[in-house]
């Protein structure tokens, strides 16, 4: 090999090197603006999108209470009651297993009978089928409370484990601050029916008042109506601007260009 091959092997490597470090620098920001077109609303609103289930999921939900209402209302039989409740929820499973959809709801739907079952049966009072709805909404509201005063407010959490992350999104106050507001919105809704659920309940239970058919109703028309009014204030909230999600490459990335800037060798004045 001659000298100057040997002094050109060199000069190509380098080349190489430089070439894929220029790759690297490309693909770089391209990373950090797909992150950052990845956004807080954008986030929220798949998500709520999913938790809501549409019309049919909502109805899924609604009819097995509206039956045991009703028919506690007609018969006066607590057993029999949940039978029919039990009996409509089961129904509409078969009609989703029938069609190979999602049973999700109806699923949700007889967890939350067989609890308000045992509730009702152990104590043999119709309306105590309210109490594990009442214990839930109100324990629901102290926690998402807690995450707000605390500075992680539980839409922030969601948005972490969405973007892959669940500390990241704190580095920005913007984001922070609308999480914060967002899980207030999810609080809303639990101390409604904590608010109106908790006296119908306790004047059936002690006799002040028949408001067992107040009760059944209130907990279809604070149920999806409510969470839907909730939802519909979240989206007004976050049309009012767009709010990205950074994640750990980003900072990192801006935290190396800061290091080269500083280890950059300082050119003498006057060269």
């Amino acid at each position: 090999m001659t000298d100057h091959e040997r002094a050109a092997e060199p000069a190509d490597s380098a080349g190489g090197r430089t070439d894929e470090a220029s790759g690297d620098s490309d693909e770089a920001p391209a990373a950090r603006e797909q992150v950052s077109e990845q956004t807080v609303e954008a986030v929220v609103r798949q998500q709520l999108s999913k938790a809501l289930g549409g019309k049919r999921g909502m109805l899924e939900t609604a009819v097995p209470t509206l039956g045991f209402t009703f028919s506690y209302l007609a018969l006066e039989d607590l057993r029999t009651s949940l039978a029919i409740g039990f009996a409509l929820a089961i129904a509409l499973g078969a009609v989703r297993l029938v069609q190979r959809s999602s049973v999700q709801f109806v699923v949700n739907s007889l967890f939350g009978m067989a609890i308000a079952a045992v509730f009702a049966l152990r104590s043999g009072e119709a309306e105590d089928f309210a109490l594990p709805g009442i214990i839930y909404n109100a324990v629901y509201a102290v926690v998402l409370t807690l995450t707000v005063l605390l500075r992680w407010p539980a839409m922030g959490l969601l948005i972490g484990a969405v973007t892959g992350d669940v500390t990241a999104w704190r580095r920005n106050p913007a984001v922070v601050t609308l999480s914060s507001r967002l899980t207030w919105l999810l609080v809303l809704p639990c101390v409604v029916r904590v608010a109106v659920q908790l006296p119908l309940w306790a004047a059936e239970s002690y006799g002040v008042a028949s408001t067992f058919a107040l009760l059944g109703i209130s907990k279809i028309a604070l149920g999806w109506p409510l969470q839907v009014a909730a939802f519909a204030g979240m989206v007004w909230l976050l049309a009012r601007g767009r709010t990205p999600v950074d994640s750990d490459d980003a900072f990192a990335a801006a935290a190396d260009a800061d290091a080269e800037s500083d280890d950059a060798p300082v050119e003498p004045r006057g060269s």
